[in-house]
């Protein structure tokens, strides 16, 4: 099956993209990576095939859900651990497995797995964190791509959270987050007063088995 015809009208889609300036980071947004049809096309696709579940983390002893839905899918040994959670892959699905050639091509990086999440409305978010567990490796490439209705993606500094930047990720955007970043900046997507619709969002990564 042909890329064109998972993602649709391609025609106005665009790799220009804005790059911040930020201590010990690199951060690249590409609002319109995705056209509208492409946009529209995925949100639909992933919403109805994504196998979604709603995990439960334990944090400072306390267990509790998360704020969201989530989905891990990857190459078979890509397993990944945080929070006391241990993700074990689903296979690729056809439109994921196209979507990681396309995102590799652009960011001239490897990824072996993605981590889906979906937030429902304005009220699931994600809160403070970096992703720096140890199967990630030092430096690692984080693809982020998002659909549906725009959220606030912030982040801070961990050790001068002065410096801190708000990034509202559009429907159809890519936000690559390299270099040093995740040994230095914290991201967050906090709940919001406004009633949204659902986003999805998708971080493909490489993970380093342990063994």
């Amino acid at each position: 099956m042909s890329q064109a015809s998972l993602f649709g009208d391609q025609s106005t889609s665009s790799e220009s993209f804005e790059s911040f300036s930020l201590p010990q980071a690199e951060l690249r947004y590409y609002e319109h990576y995705f056209s509208p049809n492409e946009a529209d096309q995925l949100y639909r696709t992933l919403y109805d095939e994504v196998h979604w579940q709603q995990h439960r983390i334990r944090i400072a002893g306390i267990e509790r859900p998360q704020p969201r839905l989530s989905a891990w899918y990857g190459d078979p040994k890509a397993h990944y651990s945080y929070s006391s959670l241990r993700l074990d892959p689903n296979p690729w699905t056809t439109t994921l497995l196209v979507l990681k050639q396309r995102l590799e091509a652009s960011c001239n990086a490897n990824f072996n797995s993605v981590l889906l999440n979906l937030y429902r409305d304005q009220q699931d978010s994600m809160g403070w964190h970096a992703d720096d567990e140890k199967e990630l490796g030092p430096l690692p490439v984080i693809a982020s791509v998002s659909f549906g209705a725009s959220r606030d993606f912030l982040i801070k500094h961990k050790v001068e959270p002065q410096l801190k930047r708000k990034i509202a990720l559009a429907h159809g955007s890519l936000l690559v987050m390299g270099g040093d970043m995740q040994s230095h900046w914290l991201h967050a997507i906090a709940k919001q007063k406004e009633q949204l619709g659902p986003r999805l969002n998708l971080t493909f990564r490489q993970i380093y088995p342990s063994n």
